[in-house]
Parts: C-alpha cells; structure tokens; sequence
C-alpha cells in the first residue's frame, strides 16, 4: 500500500473512531537553554539539554511532521503539553516569562492546526498566584483544556496549601490537570534506585519505575492533604493506568481512617481521576482499569514521542480492545470531549 493509501485509509478510519492523545509533548529551544543554565542540584536527569538529540527534535517539532507522526499512529488530535519537568525546577522569574511564551507558542500552533492540536497550559507553580491567572488566561484566552502538572516544585510538594490557589482556579474553570510523572528528589534516588551504573539508576528512577511510583504518590498525597475534600470538583488525569496506585487501591483504602478523609480513597479515584494508558498499550491493564474505574473515566494517551507509535499501533490498541463500540469511542475521544464541554471559559 502506497503512503497515499494508507492516509486515506486511516482518514477512514478515523471518522469511525476519533481518537485524542493526552498526553503528548514538546518542547521549545528556550527552555532547552533555561534547563541547561540550571544549577546542578535543580537538574531533572530526564531533562533533555541538547537541541540535537533526535527526541528533541522530535519534541521541537509543532508542525508539519508532527502531523505526519499522528497519520501514521492513527491519532486525529493530541493534546500538546511541555514535556517534563516543565519550568517547575526555574527560578520564579524565568518560570512566569517561560509559562507565557510556551504559553503563547503554543496557541500558534494549534491555530494553525485547530482540528489536530490542542494544548494543556504551561504553569510556573514556583509562583502559584501567577500560574492560577496564566491557567485562567490560557483557558479563557488560548482555548486551552487545562494544564499539565508536576508532583513538586525543586524540592516542595504541591500538596502544601501555598500551591492551592492552582487547583482553585482548575475547579472554578472546570478545566482538568494532568498528574505527569517527574524525577524523584535526588536524594531518594541515591537511596532507591541508585547502587547501579548510571544507565541503570537513571532508567530505574525514571521510566523503569521511579517516575510512575512518584506520580502516583503524589495524587495519594493531594487525597490525603483535603485537595479534594476542599474542591470536590477538580479532576486530574494519571497516565500509565493510574501510574501504580490503580492497582493497589483496595489496601490504600486502609488509609481513609487514618487520615480523617470524607471519602475512601477509592471513592476519590473513581469520582475525581480519570486514567489514560500513557502509550502502555497493554490490553490486560486496559481490563483491569476498566474493573477499578469503569470506561467512562477512561480516556486515551499515546505518550509522544517517547513512545513508538509507528504504523498505526495506537489505533490498533483500541480497534484490539474487547470493547462495546460506545465504550471505544467514549476512550477514544468521547470522554474527552465530555469533559472538555463543561470547561467554563
């Protein structure tokens, strides 16, 4: 089949069944810079520093062959975000000027594409104050969908009521936050995943398991600090099928007592946190999220570009599915854009 044919078969295909990315990412040369000036202690060892990495280049790009990317995956939209750390790890000024300008950036892109892009806000949470009005600009101004979250800023937990005016402004909003993994403090790297060679302690506290145990601690800390007691209408979504804690829930519960919560902590899992597979295209974590959450707190993520999606695999993983055809399309897309409707702009 000619590159013609397939276009036009996955365009077929995909007026069956839209399919929208959360959890896709870029990047922009300015950052690369900030994050290279870092001081070392603030380093993210994730955290890409040379625009000539092939990844990067791939993070670069918000045009063109982005698009070309998304044919061949079979997905019709992503929902672009500042790929890990974001400017979470910057001094406050050069996070407020980096969270406009990515900010700004951004918008042009998808309104250059405005059927195949859309953003989630880049927040500079090191000044609270400032991201709850940038995520309200971006909302209200940019036609964004919320914003993309990190589990700390250097070495403070969002959890701490200085950060609330954040989740304030996305519950007024009605606009969701996505919970995106980050590098453990380097001290618990050292201590958990370090002992190893350095391509060893860097996969293991980052993709291997460090980032996913990280993410979904911190969603288990916004529960038992009262984020949600205190705004029972926030909605965040966790990649990587509720990076662990999905998994564990019916022991975590143990947890509602003790800590005083309204709720149990499931309870705030299935009513306030939808999961995506962040380009896990597992089928046996699809059925079991679907046990924990039910499919209507299901919603799709391939995970650009770290993830290959080449040659259609992130269609295939939900034509695969043993899934109603309404329940495919609402993880596909329809959630998503269920959600989306009842932003407040």
């Amino acid at each position: 089949m000619d590159a013609a044919s397939a276009f036009h078969l996955m365009s077929t295909r995909s007026v069956v069944m839209k399919i929208v990315g959360l959890e896709e990412h870029y990047v922009t040369e300015d950052v690369i810079d900030a994050w290279r000036r870092l001081d070392a202690r603030w380093r993210d060892p994730s955290m890409p520093v040379s625009i000539d990495e092939p990844l990067v280049r791939n993070l670069l790009w918000l045009g063109e062959q982005r698009i070309a990317v998304m044919d061949d995956a079979g997905i019709d939209t992503q929902v672009l975000s500042l790929t890990t750390p974001g400017v979470w790890d910057l001094d406050a000024a050069d996070g407020i000027a980096l969270q406009t300008a990515c900010n700004d950036r951004l918008a042009d892109a998808v309104a250059a594409h405005p059927e195949r892009l859309q953003g989630f806000a880049t927040l500079a949470a090191q000044a609270p104050q400032a991201a709850a009005d940038e995520l309200r600009r971006a909302v209200e101004d940019l036609g964004f969908h919320g914003a993309l979250i990190f589990s700390r800023v250097r070495d403070r937990s969002i959890d701490a009521a200085e950060f609330w005016p954040i989740f304030e402004a996305a519950e007024a909003l009605g606009a969701p936050l996505y919970l995106h993994p980050q590098a453990p403090p380097a001290a618990v790297r050292q201590s958990y995943y370090g002992g190893f060679d350095d391509a060893v302690n860097a996969a293991l506290s980052t993709h291997g398991v460090g980032w996913h145990y990280d993410a979904g601690l911190q969603l288990l800390r916004l529960v038992v600090a009262g984020v949600f007691d205190r705004f029972p209408g926030l909605q965040v979504i966790l990649g990587h099928w509720g990076e662990m804690i999905a998994f564990y829930l019916d022991r975590i519960d143990r947890l509602t007592p003790i800590a005083g919560l309204q709720r149990p902590v499931s309870e705030y899992v299935r009513t306030n946190v939808y999961l995506t597979p962040g380009g896990v295209f597992s089928q046996r974590y699809l059925r079991w999220a679907l046990e924990v959450v039910g499919p209507e707190r299901i919603m799709f993520a391939a995970d650009y570009p770290f993830v290959p999606t080449d040659g259609g695999v992130a269609r295939q993983f939900l034509t695969d599915a043993d899934l109603g055809e309404g329940d495919r399309a609402a993880i596909a897309s329809g959630n998503w854009e269920r959600l989306t409707a009842g932003i407040r702009r």
